[in-house]
């Protein structure tokens, strides 16, 4: 039985006691929503509740005398082997081995479905992540989001939403003068511009237009040439380097494109007859503040040059008329004055501001030795996505990267990372992984084989078993807060977690028989708790987008 099976259980006992009359709410008063946790010390019981507690004002009643009635009803729940009242009207409760044994063969039976809901089913959610400049390798910053924003799409879709996975090709503005200066300046073997981007790829790149144009520098007009091209070329790459840390995208769209289709022309025109946009200082400005935005924004500049945020808003119009019912931005910790400004936008238009949510994430610092490492071997000034995978590869550079909230700023210990380890987070799960599949070969090897039959739940009634269970039943829950707070790091933790109960469960339980032995039902049933696990760690490994080795 997993907590969220529990917590449905005894929401039905509290609504039991409620229609029997045995519980009153008061007028206006609402039932508060069950929530089952795991005591603190286990041995208070396998699960707890503090919703008498809860209750009390509600009903005008002693918190005792809550949960009490409750525990009468609870105690009734088939696999509920004991309630108990503790302190000022907590409720715990044990289940009986078989109830809770049951979930190892459930896991098994589900496979790699077991975890997923149907939560979202029903909602589009638009992620757009990444959206790093074309001009240059992609930096420890988009290297994050990266490895973040794909694990938050698979878990999106583990709770039954439809992703659009989205990056936004910032292929309009002056960065790309610039990008496109440079490559004119080393093609030409003069030094960068003042305001150019430096490294190796800017040489590289430019060698590759001439490789392909090799008119380029006679053109007409050769900045262009370099533009066009160079920027292909450079998408292309961060394409490349991205599929090979697994992470794909279904949409490349690009800025440049709603300038193009006079889409910014288009919507702004709208918005001055609607009244959203008013002039003054000779500029154009969106009444952003109507919205909870902390100033109004200028969105056609004096000079008549279009603002930045006139394709923002043109951009979270097109995502809506594309269909999606929530758009997530994830963007860098620079980028804080974004989150009411685009919701400002998506209410100007017409739409919900709540369909629109903004991810600030910290920076990420390499750290090898004890100390910072801050230039790449390629890129010059920046460490980029290639440097980091090179360092450790992209197993643990996606769940060093995902392993932490996005809120804190984080240290990636090179060091760390390569080592064969407990101390190295990523090892210390792909082992509890692949330490499952060598346990489960030598079961086998020595006649070993589970059957549902042969399973018998009750069997698994050891402290061991016990923690391994409960670290098992969480899972689900898990899953359902990494995609409803959207932090995909809960999974990587949780799989610490569990992958520590299974290396104790190892330590003190056998699958495969001693010696002579003869092969009983108990080996067969602990089998099947072992290949649980190894289920288990594989759905979670496979949410972040990390191989699940069955060998190490």
């Amino acid at each position: 039985m997993t907590p969220e099976e529990l917590s449905t259980a005894v929401s039905l006992c509290l609504d039991a006691s409620l229609d029997a009359g045995e519980l009153s709410l008061a007028e206006d008063a609402s039932a508060p929503a069950v929530r089952i946790e795991r005591p603190k010390n286990r041995e208070h019981g396998d699960w707890a509740t503090n919703i008498a507690l809860q209750l009390s004002k509600r009903v005008g009643r002693n918190p005792r005398e809550v949960a009490q009635v409750l525990a009468d009803r609870i105690f009734g729940i088939d696999g509920v082997a004991s309630v108990d009242i503790a302190g000022p009207g907590f409720l715990n409760i044990v289940l009986d081995a078989a109830a809770a044994g049951s979930l190892a063969q459930r896991i098994l039976e589900e496979g790699e479905s077991f975890g997923r809901s149907e939560a979202l089913a029903g909602t589009r959610i638009n992620l757009e992540f990444v959206s790093a400049n074309p001009t240059g390798p992609i930096h420890l910053g988009g290297t994050r989001w990266a490895a973040v924003g794909d694990s938050l799409a698979r878990i999106l879709q583990a709770t039954g939403a439809e992703v659009t996975r989205e990056y936004y090709f910032n292929d309009h503005g002056t960065q790309i003068d610039r990008f496109a200066r440079s490559l004119l300046a080393s093609a030409k073997g003069e030094p960068a511009p003042e305001d150019g981007y430096g490294g190796d790829y800017i040489g590289e790149i430019a060698e590759r237009v001439l490789a392909e144009h090799p008119d380029a520098l006679a053109a007409e007009d050769p900045q262009e040439v370099f533009r066009s091209h160079g920027v292909e070329l450079m998408f292309a790459e961060i394409k490349r380097s991205l599929h090979e840390f697994g992470v794909d995208f279904d949409v490349y769209f690009h800025e440049n494109s709603l300038f193009e289709a006079g889409s910014v022309e288009r919507l702004l025109g709208h918005l001055r007859e609607t009244g959203a946009l008013y002039e003054a200082d000779g500029a154009w400005w969106l009444r952003s503040t109507d919205h909870g935005d902390d100033k109004d924004r200028v969105v056609i500049k004096s000079d008549g040059n279009a603002a930045y945020i006139a394709g923002d808003i043109a951009y979270i119009e097109d995502k809506m008329r594309r269909g999606a019912d929530l758009a997530i931005y994830m963007l860098g910790a620079d980028h804080h004055g974004y989150v009411a400004r685009l919701k400002a936008a998506a209410a100007a238009i017409g739409g919900d501001a709540d369909a629109v949510e903004v991810m600030i994430g910290q920076m990420v610092n390499l750290v090898k030795d004890g100390k910072p490492v801050r230039m790449s071997k390629r890129a010059g000034t920046v460490v980029t996505l290639e440097d980091l995978v090179e360092a450790v590869g992209v197993d643990a550079a996606r769940y060093s990267l995902t392993r932490f909230s996005v809120d804190s700023n984080i240290d990636v210990d090179l060091d760390l990372l390569t080592k064969r380890s407990n101390e190295n987070p990523v090892f210390y799960v792909q082992y509890a992984h692949a330490r499952t599949c060598a346990v489960a070969r030598n079961a086998r090897d020595a006649g070993v084989v589970r059957s549902a039959e042969s399973f018998s739940a009750e069997l698994l009634d050891g402290p061991a078993d016990e923690e391994l269970l409960a670290a098992l039943g969480q899972f689900t829950g898990v899953l359902a807060e990494a995609s409803g707070f959207r932090e995909p790091h809960r999974v990587a933790r949780y799989l610490e977690t569990l992958a520590g109960a299974y290396h104790r469960w190892y330590d003190s339980c056998r699958v495969a028989p001693k010696g002579e032995e003869p092969v009983t039902d108990t080996h067969r049933t602990r089998l099947a708790l072992n290949d649980a696990v190894t289920q288990v760690i594989a759905n979670g490994l496979r949410l972040l987008g990390v191989s699940a080795p069955e060998r190490m």
